[in-house]
């Protein structure tokens, strides 16, 4: 009776905890889970990380994009960064035949005609910079996710929720936890308009798959929460122990075997 009474509530509704663990399973089967175990890294949003400064909005959100493509392992990939206002760039462009990850040594893709696939950002996130690479690392993730050769978990009507999580499986999970928006008591969307991003999922959704991919990784939650917002440090560790208690879940994504480069469906995913 005791135990049941004092048990501790999931910092996550089911339902939500089962999704994301199947994104991540989504993830692992479309693309490389040892490109995930040996060479995706948990990005800081530290100088060390995001080193250099430059005078123009435009350059920096180019040096900031540079460092955020490298880290997913797509900088090979045909890029243009512009700022949404002046935009003219065709955005329903497809990633190029044979597109993935690749660190060190990738052949440059190339889009026929010598086009380019634009990577559009809002100037007044520069100055909030876990909101500029938050968007970038999403709008890698939904580019990424168009080579999978299955529709997400839930179907493409959750295509910006999974690729949020596919980013966050890319390394960005913090971004994404301490760039959610959350509106103020009594107050409304406008008013952290100048820095807020439209999050497609909530800060706790963010944490919790922060904190699978920290467990997956084997990564100290030492090593996470000085750099996770203060609010969300408390519920980060209650997600990493709930998701270490679910053994079951676990073992069936680290049973999940790399057997050689996802193949590149020539029917890509719809959005």
């Amino acid at each position: 009776m005791f135990s049941v009474l004092f048990k501790r509530k999931p910092p996550l509704d089911e339902a939500s905890v089962q999704w994301l663990f199947d994104v991540f399973g989504w993830s692992f089967r479309n693309f490389s889970p040892a490109v995930f175990y040996q060479q995706t890294t948990l990005v800081l949003p530290t100088n060390d990380f995001f080193p250099g400064k430059v005078d123009s909005v435009q350059g920096m959100a180019e040096l900031v994009f540079e460092r955020v493509a490298e880290y997913a392992g797509m900088a090979h990939w045909p890029w243009q960064v512009v700022e949404q206002s002046h935009c003219y760039l065709e955005n329903n462009l497809l990633p190029p035949v044979g597109a993935g990850q690749a660190f060190t040594g990738g052949r440059r893709l190339a889009l026929a005609n010598g086009q380019v696939l634009p990577i559009i950002y809002d100037m007044r996130h520069v100055n909030n910079p876990e909101t500029l690479i938050a968007g970038f690392a999403h709008r890698l993730g939904q580019y990424l996710g168009h080579t999978a050769n299955e529709p997400p978990p839930g179907g493409v009507e959750n295509w910006p929720q999974a690729t949020e999580v596919l980013a966050v499986y890319l390394g960005f999970g913090l971004m994404f936890a301490n760039s959610a928006f959350v509106f103020p008591p009594g107050g409304c969307g406008g008013c952290g308009a100048a820095v807020s991003r439209d999050n497609a999922l909530s800060q706790w959704d963010y944490t919790y798959a922060l904190a699978l991919f920290t467990v997956l990784k084997g990564i100290s939650p030492r090593q996470v929460r000085p750099h996770l917002k203060k609010s969300l440090r408390g519920y980060f560790q209650r997600c990493v122990t709930d998701i270490a208690s679910r053994e079951q879940l676990l073992s069936r994504l680290q049973a999940m075997v790399d057997t050689g480069e996802p193949q590149v469906s020539t029917n890509s995913i719809q959005a």
